[in-house]
């Protein structure tokens, strides 16, 4: 008998092929999501390059497809067999439905499904450094993004500031545009878990920084500004926990990382469950430059944890400032160590409470349920051929 991945698709179910730029992505990201439309009666073929989560895609429930992308080339002749890659991928397949994401599958699995006359439905999940800088590399992007997305029946973002630039940009039409609270939040997988309410040498405070070890993600500021914290409380750590050495023109090294490391931060590695790193932590800290909704603060919050981010959009979505967390000001290590100190400078009653209110922000705001929600009605949208009522526009 087959495993899931080797089951053959019931003829009269819809198909929805779902492109990504990593399987990883899938597993960490879009897994909730996967599984309820599967749930819902429709056949998932989920795309993304083979990395060694592909087999935990196929337990999802769907079908998983292979295909080659280069994340971060900018070679026009690999971006356009990419675009073949989708076309023949497309043609074979013909999903009734083409949800994109992250920018490659969304510019070039788009174009293809326009082409081929298939629904699409993209989510712009944060624009990246390239994007919101000036030059060449940025104009492309651009161009490429209006093209992809001229005929998506919906886009949605993660944030109101990406979204007003891409409708005051002319690459998308606002009238397909909507809001997503992020991936949304398993709030039964990420429970609340009780703050430490002593520390010592043995059990110092904890600063705990998530994401992809990246310079945008604001690890150097964050490294410095540990320095700048240790001269005031000796008794706390900072700590980074994501993945080195990415695909990225802005990843950190392990070389890099020896240097951040000598400048007193700690390198916790990568893993698959953040759950026991963000328990074990008594602060989580993102100065990020842009995000789109990041996952780690709201994991962070779920869990109960107060929060340090920059003021800037996609972080100022998750952190009230004062309420559960504070923001500071981007590209300024000085004013992060403030920010963290002033955490420190809390009682534990006043951190526990910043928690909770965190954790209230999440289930009002960023359940997983929402987003499925929205998915399942843009999905019914793209089948019928019309929108349905009060299924356009731009509220959260």
């Amino acid at each position: 008998m087959g495993g899931i991945a080797d089951r053959v698709p019931t003829a009269d179910k819809k198909k929805l092929l779902i492109a990504i730029n990593a399987a990883w992505n899938f597993t960490n990201f879009r897994a909730g999501l996967i599984r309820a439309l599967v749930n819902a009666g429709y056949d998932v073929v989920a795309v993304a390059p083979r990395d060694k989560y592909a087999p935990q895609v196929s337990m999802l429930g769907c079908r998983f497809v292979a295909l080659h992308i280069d994340n971060q080339g900018t070679n026009p002749v690999n971006d356009a067999l990419l675009l073949w890659r989708f076309l023949r991928l497309m043609a074979h397949e013909r999903p009734d439905v083409f949800l994109g994401y992250t920018v490659k599958p969304n510019v070039y699995g788009s174009l293809a499904a326009g082409w081929l006359g298939i629904p699409v439905i993209n989510n712009i999940a944060g624009l990246g450094v390239v994007f919101v800088k000036a030059g060449l590399l940025a104009r492309v992007v651009r161009r490429l993004y209006r093209s992809a997305l001229r005929r998506s029946v919906k886009v949605f973002f993660q944030n109101d500031d990406d979204r007003q630039l891409f409708i005051s940009g002319h690459l998308v039409r606002a009238q397909a545009t909507a809001l997503l609270p992020g991936s949304g939040i398993d709030l039964k997988r990420f429970a609340m878990s009780p703050l430490q309410s002593m520390h010592s040498p043995e059990r110092p405070f904890r600063f705990l920084l998530i994401a992809r070890m990246l310079w945008e993600k604001g690890v150097g500021e964050f490294a410095q500004a540990a320095r700048l914290i240790r001269t005031q409380w000796p008794n706390a750590e900072c700590c980074l926990l994501g993945f080195l050495d990415v695909q990225n023109p802005g990843a950190i090294s392990r070389a890099d990382m020896d240097a951040l490391v000598a400048m007193g931060v700690t390198y916790l590695g990568a893993c698959d469950d953040v759950r026991p790193e963000i328990a074990a932590a008594d602060c989580i800290v993102l100065p990020s430059y842009r995000e789109g909704t990041p996952r780690s603060l709201l994991e962070a919050a779920a869990m109960g944890r107060p929060i340090v981010a920059t003021d800037v959009a996609g972080c100022r979505e998750v952190v009230d400032h004062g309420v559960n967390g504070y923001l500071c000001k981007v590209r300024d290590a000085p004013d992060l160590a403030q920010k963290m100190s002033s955490l420190l400078s809390l009682t534990y009653q006043q951190r526990k409470s910043m928690g909770q209110r965190g954790r209230e922000k999440i289930e009002r705001q960023f359940d997983e349920q929402i987003v499925i929600g929205r998915y399942l009605s843009a999905i019914e949208e793209c089948l019928s051929g019309s929108p349905k009522p009060g299924s356009r526009g731009t509220s959260p």
